[in-house]
């Protein structure tokens, strides 16, 4: 979900610039930055960016320059500034009025610029200054940029998938070489218990401890785990290749693909399927960095 797109649009002399950076989060977290004459469209520049973007968070940093004379083609005045005269002299008087007060003469220039960062006093962008042009041409780059960062992120996304995927094909290939070592592994935990018992030298009959061997044996058995984790990997490859944003989807499939290899080390009982079952998690790990940037 990272990416970046970078769009322009002229309505008469007037460039607008917008540009958009997006990270990776599990929801929309959206930041919009505009000059102030352009508030009216952020309703509609959220909408639009939603409807692309749908998880990350993203910034969309939205400049204006007028360019030479600061007007439009339209006509409207590319910034739109005015004076209350008469907040300014109600101002200046109570200023002047406080210096005599306290025995203090402004200096002129400094009295002006008090006077003018008074608030009302000097209305900035108005939203007056902006018309439909200038609104269209606004849409415009916003289009424009969404477009160049969701072709950024289909391209980087192309390229993560096709890495997840070779996680899982290790992880199918692993689980492939468990077989053997549990196919030893059952005559080992039986001589393991015998040779205990030898070394107790308690009398036992053979019948009875070979039940129970059977028993103790089926407990460890992984075989359902196995089945569930491959059915899982094909699930993964399958939500992978159809659905169009398939990220928490497959978050969720990967889940239930660590829950069956915690399982199959906790009853594997045999150093081999335990390195083995090492060599998965560190590749589910892998799939599970990678899948924050996967929309």
């Amino acid at each position: 979900m990272t990416g970046f797109g970078k769009a322009e649009a002229s309505a008469g002399r007037r460039k607008i610039t917008v540009e958009i950076r997006s990270l990776n989060s599990k929801q929309l977290d959206l930041s919009l930055r505009m000059p102030s004459a352009f508030r009216i469209a952020d309703a509609e520049v959220r909408a639009a960016a939603a409807r692309v973007m749908q998880r990350g968070k993203v910034d969309i940093y939205i400049g204006i320059d007028a360019g030479e004379g600061g007007t439009t083609g339209c006509g409207c005045s590319g910034r739109a500034v005015a004076i209350n005269e008469a907040l300014f002299a109600t101002y200046y008087r109570q200023l002047v009025a406080l210096g005599e007060a306290n025995g203090t003469e402004w200096e002129s220039g400094a009295l002006l610029r008090s006077v003018l960062r008074m608030p009302d006093v000097v209305a900035g962008e108005t939203e007056e200054a902006v018309c439909e042009e200038d609104l269209a041409a606004l849409m415009t780059a916003v289009a424009g940029a969404l477009e160049h960062i969701d072709t950024f992120r289909l391209t980087e996304g192309a390229i993560l998938m096709s890495d997840v995927l070779g996680h899982i094909a290790v992880i199918e290939r692993l689980l492939g070489e468990v077989a053997p070592f549990e196919r030893a592994r059952v005559e080992t935990i039986k001589a393991r218990i015998r040779e205990s018992i030898e070394k107790v030298g308690v009398a036992v009959d053979s019948n009875r401890l070979e039940q129970e061997m059977i028993y103790y044996v089926e407990k460890l058995d992984v075989t359902e785990e196995k089945v569930r984790l491959a059915n899982h990997c094909a699930y993964f490859r399958e939500v992978a290749a159809s659905e169009e944003a398939p990220g928490r989807k497959l978050g969720f499939i990967a889940q239930e693909i660590g829950r069956e290899i915690n399982t199959l080390g906790s009853k594997a009982n045999d150093a081999s399927i335990q390195r083995i079952v090492v060599g998965m998690k560190d590749e589910l790990e892998k799939i599970k960095e990678q899948l924050l940037n996967i929309l």
